[in-house]
């Protein structure tokens, strides 16, 4: 079942419960789906692209969150905090701290990466095949960390 599907089937659950957080979340998720659709110009719009969006968009609230907390908008940033947790039931399990750390000895390994100056390099690969399973800024603390 497409993401697409999925979402369509999670805003009709959210229009009968009357959850107004959850149903605005995933509007706007079909909302940058169609977006995306539109963009391809009938091109199969792939997992990976539908994950991206996904993160985007995650990224997209926790940034809003940090924001409206710094201003003493409590009442805002908690509107975005409860939207990004629902945007995230849809992303694949995220991996652990324990498993990340695993899945990037293994590309350090691979790259023949020996410090810093090879952090693009491990990056590159760390972020494809890490995509959708743990976020860009968690991939680069822990590459950081391992390399130094």
């Amino acid at each position: 079942m497409s993401l697409e599907h999925t979402i369509s089937e999670a805003i009709k659950t959210a229009m009968r419960e009357k959850d107004r957080v959850a149903l605005d979340s995933l509007r706007a998720v079909k909302a940058q789906i169609l977006l995306l659709q539109t963009e391809a110009r009938g091109a199969e719009v792939t997992a990976e692209q539908e994950i991206a969006i996904l993160q985007r968009m995650i990224k997209q609230r926790k940034d809003s969150y940090e924001q409206f907390t710094a201003q003493g908008r409590t009442d805002l940033a908690e509107v975005e905090e409860a939207q990004s947790k629902v945007i995230e039931k849809f992303l694949p399990k995220q991996l652990s701290a324990e498993e990340l750390e695993s899945e990037i000895k293994k590309i350090i390994s691979e790259t023949g990466a020996e410090s810093l100056k090879d952090l693009g390099k491990v990056m590159g690969v760390a972020s494809k095949a890490l995509a959708g399973k743990s976020d860009g800024k968690s991939i680069s603390e822990m590459v950081k960390k391992l390399l130094a």
